[in-house]
């Protein structure tokens, strides 16, 4: 199947990605961070099975992506950090191009590249993976720098039960309609109050106005199984945002609502005319985009 792609008018094609919202810590340690002299900017991937997320929780006990980067800097730089996360994953959702920034002494910048990537290598556990590392400008912020974000959502389709990828896809047992769930997307593009597809705690007394930039869905094949994969690019995402378009578009792909109706989701502002919110296992954050330049590569 050739892949099936909407953009936003004016939207850049190449443009990338959820919701930016900071995840940030090392109270202690940020008061100096006027002393502090470059950034790191990590680019991470991880398998969200096992974790609560991506952000540090008020319940110790509970493992986080953030708690484990948290530790393995601390213990590497022998100081508290103050992490700062480009979108905070819900728990099982998946990411292979998660971007974290770290605010560095001098002396730190000067820290081989070779040496850093073998030390984080051992300190993070085996479901976190370090994808590059990148120096910055004093100050800069991998949340509010980025200018696009970038999700894919993958659906297996068919009778048989997927089982290579069971644990990155939401399984559908019949053929989903992509043509008229690819009519559907279109609605999302543009700038409009997305509060029907956001989680309804989540958007009391909170702006519910987001841009997308681009929506396409595509086949991927992977270890000898084929998936329907959506992409949604935008400048940012509310609570379960992507998730819910994600079930909403499948109930139209099922027949089961006419193309339009996404259309009349959109001016209801009100979570309950939505679709159901899709399986977080099928959700994979993607990438980032960045000003041209703002991220060098980290010097051995």
């Amino acid at each position: 199947m050739e892949r099936i792609e909407t953009h936003a008018q004016g939207a850049d094609a190449g443009g990338m990605m959820e919701s930016p919202k900071t995840c940030s810590a090392g109270a202690a340690f940020a008061s100096e961070r006027a002393l502090l002299d470059g950034t790191l900017v990590m680019r991470l991937a991880y398998d969200g099975a096992g974790f609560s997320g991506f952000a540090e929780q008020r319940e110790p006990e509970l493992r986080t992506v953030a708690g484990e980067i948290r530790r393995a800097l601390e213990t590497l730089l022998r100081r508290p950090v103050e992490l700062t996360c480009a979108g905070r994953t819900d728990a099982g959702v998946h990411a292979v191009g998660q971007y974290v920034s770290v605010p560095v002494t001098a002396e730190e910048l000067e820290l081989p590249a070779g040496r850093l990537q073998r030390a984080l290598g051992a300190l993070l556990p085996d479901d976190v993976a370090l994808r590059g590392l990148y120096a910055a400008e004093r100050g800069f912020s991998a949340r509010f720098d980025a200018h696009a974000r970038k999700y894919r959502y993958r659906i297996a389709q068919g009778p048989y039960r997927p089982l290579m990828t069971r644990s990155y896809a939401w399984w559908q047992r019949d053929e989903l309609d992509v043509e008229a769930m690819s009519r559907a997307a279109a609605h999302l593009l543009g700038e409009q109050d997305f509060k029907s597809f956001c989680k309804a705690s989540s958007a009391v007394g909170k702006p519910t106005c987001r841009n997308v930039l681009k929506v396409g869905f595509s086949r991927e094949e992977a270890l000898g199984e084929t998936c329907l994969a959506f992409d949604i690019v935008g400048s940012s995402f509310l609570h379960s945002m992507v998730r819910t378009i994600v079930g909403s578009l499948v109930e139209v792909g099922r027949g089961h609502r006419d193309p339009d109706w996404i259309r009349e989701v959109l001016a209801a502002c009100d979570r309950r005319t939505a679709g159901p919110c899709a399986p977080a296992r099928g959700l994979t954050f993607v990438d980032v985009v960045y000003d041209e330049g703002a991220l060098a590569p980290w010097k051995d």
